[in-house]
């Protein structure tokens, strides 16, 4: 029985975005890895958590619940917590595409900061340099082919939705719950509503 899905992509691929509405749709928890990666501070996205506590929330949270949804990349650093899934979701858009959603995110959650001068200049760049590189770079960072490495590594089953720019979230929403009825012939009906 499927109960516990793990959402990875490059960064602007949307697993975050799947997850919340899978999450709506199944009505199960949905945690974030960078929520246990990052610190919660004034400057998002900038102080790493030591590994030990992101270790320590992530179990508490997933142990916590029956039935859950986990989004982002945690290969590496969370790799003791593949034995928890029951099926990995890999996302992939073209780069030009997801870069293009990066820089809208950016603007929409810094606004001017992110504007010569600002205070998050320099971090925007930094980040949006580290996510064109996804699809080229090597294993040295997170990539396509560091993704695609720890994939053919794991036991559970994996869904793939590639290259499907033209479809909503909606739509790959109702992509995942099809390919659960599919691979899960112990699910009642009623779950998936």
């Amino acid at each position: 029985m499927i109960n516990r899905i793990h959402i990875l992509g490059g960064s602007g691929s949307g697993t975050t975005t799947l997850g919340n509405e899978l999450s709506k749709r199944l009505m199960w928890p949905h945690f974030d890895t960078d929520n246990y990666f990052w610190l919660p501070t004034e400057n998002p996205f900038t102080q790493k958590r030591n590994v030990s506590e992101r270790f320590d929330l992530m179990r508490n949270d997933l142990v916590s619940h029956e039935k859950w949804i986990l989004t982002g990349s945690l290969c590496g650093w969370g790799d003791i917590f593949i034995p928890y899934f029951d099926l990995v979701i890999f996302l992939w858009i073209p780069g030009e595409i997801r870069m293009e959603r990066l820089k809208h995110r950016e603007k929409e959650r810094y606004g001017k900061e992110i504007d010569v001068g600002g205070k998050r200049y320099e971090e925007s760049i930094k980040f949006l340099d580290w996510a064109s590189q996804y699809d080229n770079g090597g294993m040295e960072i997170r990539s396509k082919v560091s993704h695609e490495k720890w994939i053919s590594e794991l036991k559970c089953p994996v869904f793939r939705i590639e290259g499907d720019i033209e479809s909503t979230v909606a739509d790959r929403v109702d992509k995942v719950i099809e390919h659960l009825r599919q691979i899960d012939l112990e699910v009642r009906p009623n779950d998936f509503l």
